[in-house]
C-alpha cells in the first residue's frame, strides 16, 4: 500500500479561510449586539437590515473584482473602469435635475432600483457583446469604458451646476454609498441576484484559474476565451449593478479587499481567493461600520472612508508595480 505524503503547509490557505470566517462572524455578532438599548426588537431589526445590505454588497463587489481582474490579467484595475459608477451618478443627477429634490425623494424605491440596474447592465451588454467579434479586443473595451466614464462624469458636473442648491443637497446623499437608508423591500431581490451571481462565479472557478494563465494559454487548453470572457464580464457588470443600485458606488472597495485577501491567503487559486475576498469585504464593511458608530461617535460615512483607504491602496499597488 502506497503512503500518501501531504506536504507541510498544504492546508494553510484553508486554515486562514477558517480564521477569516470566524473573524467575519465575530464582527457581525459585535455589530448586532454592541450598544443595544431601548426597543431591542426594533434596534435588532434595523441593524439586521444594514447587516444584510453590507454582506450582500461586500460579497458582490469582492467577487466581481476578482473575476474582473482575472479576465483583464491586471490586479490594479477595478470594475469601475467600465464607467458603471459614473453612469449611476449621472442617472441620479439627471433625475434630480428633471424631478427636483422632492420628486427624486418620492420615486418608488423598487422602480428606482430596477431602473438603475437596467441602465448599468444595458451599458455593460453594449460594451461586452461586441467581444464576440473576432476583431474586438479587451484593451479597446477598457478604453471605451474609460471614455464613457469621463463622458458621464462631465455630464453630471454640467447638470449639477444647473441644479438648485437645495436639490443639490439631496443629490449629494445619493452620490456616495450609504447603508443608513437601505430600503428593506430591496434586500430580497438584491440578495437573490447576488447569490445567483456568486454561484455562477464559483462554478467558474476552475475556468478562471485557466484564464489567469493568459488568453493564449487558455485557448490552447480548450477555453473559448472570447465567449467565456464576455460572459464573465457581463456577470461582473450584473454584480456591480446590483450593489451600486442598492447603496451607491464604491469604486475602490473591491481593489482594497482583493489586495488584502491575496496577501492573507497567499495564493491566486480562485477556489480560495473568491471566498477570501468575500470574507475580507464583510470584515471591512461590518467592522468599519461598527468602529465608526461606536468608537468614533458616528462621525463620517463608511463609503467615503472605504473609498479613501482604497484609493491609498491603489496608489501603493501602482508604485509597487512601477518598482518591479
Amino acid at each position: 500500500m502506497t503512503d500518501v505524503i501531504i506536504p507541510i503547509g498544504l492546508d494553510r490557505p484553508e486554515r486562514r479561510l477558517a480564521i477569516m470566517a470566524g473573524a467575519a462572524l465575530l464582527v457581525c455578532a459585535t455589530f448586532m449586539t454592541i450598544g443595544l438599548r431601548g426597543d431591542l426588537a426594533l434596534a435588532l431589526e434595523l441593524r439586521a437590515i444594514r447587516l444584510v445590505a453590507m454582506v450582500a454588497v461586500g460579497v458582490a463587489v469582492a467577487v466581481s473584482t476578482v473575476v474582473f481582474q482575472t479576465v483583464c490579467a491586471n490586479r490594479i484595475v477595478t470594475p469601475s473602469i467600465m464607467g458603471l459608477d459614473a453612469l449611476y451618478v449621472f442617472c441620479q443627477t439627471a433625475l434630480v435635475f428633471s424631478l427636483s429634490g422632492l420628486g427624486f425623494a418620492g420615486i418608488d424605491p423598487r422602480l428606482h432600483f430596477l431602473g438603475n440596474f437596467v441602465a448599468m447592465t444595458g451599458l455593460a451588454l453594449a460594451l461586452f457583446l461586441p467581444m464576440l467579434s473576432r476583431r474586438f479586443d479587451l484593451a479597446l473595451l477598457l478604453l471605451t469604458g474609460v471614455v464613457l466614464g469621463v463622458l458621464f462624469r462631465s455630464l453630471s458636473v454640467l447638470l449639477a451646476r444647473l441644479i438648485d442648491p437645495n436639490d443639490f443637497a439631496v443629490l449629494q446623499g445619493a452620490m456616495f454609498a450609504s447603508f443608513n437608508a437601505v430600503e428593506p423591500e430591496l434586500l430580497l431581490p438584491a440578495a437573490l441576484m447576488t447569490v445567483a451571481g456568486v454561484a455562477i462565479a464559483w462554478r467558474s472557478r476552475h475556468v478562471l484559474d485557466v484564464i489567469a494563465l493568459g488568453s493564449d494559454t487558455a485557448v490552447g487548453l480548450g477555453v473559448a476565451w472570447r465567449a467565456v470572457a464576455a460572459s464573465l464580464l457581463v456577470l461582473v457588470a450584473a454584480l456591480v449593478s446590483v450593489s451600486t443600485a442598492l447603496v451607491g458606488p464604491m469604486a475602490f472597495l473591491g481593489l482594497l479587499v482583493v489586495a488584502l485577501a491575496e496577501r492573507v491567503v497567499g495564493t491566486g487559486c480562485h477556489a480560495v481567493l473568491l471566498p477570501a475576498a468575500a470574507l475580507v469585504a464583510v470584515i471591512v464593511l461590518v467592522g468599519g461600520e461598527t468602529l465608526l458608530r461606536h468608537a468614533l461617535g458616528g462621525e463620517g460615512t463608511l463609503g467615503i472612508v472605504v473609498e479613501f483607504v482604497g484609493g491609498l491602496v491603489f496608489l501603493a499597488l501602482l508604485f509597487a508595480r512601477g518598482r518591479l
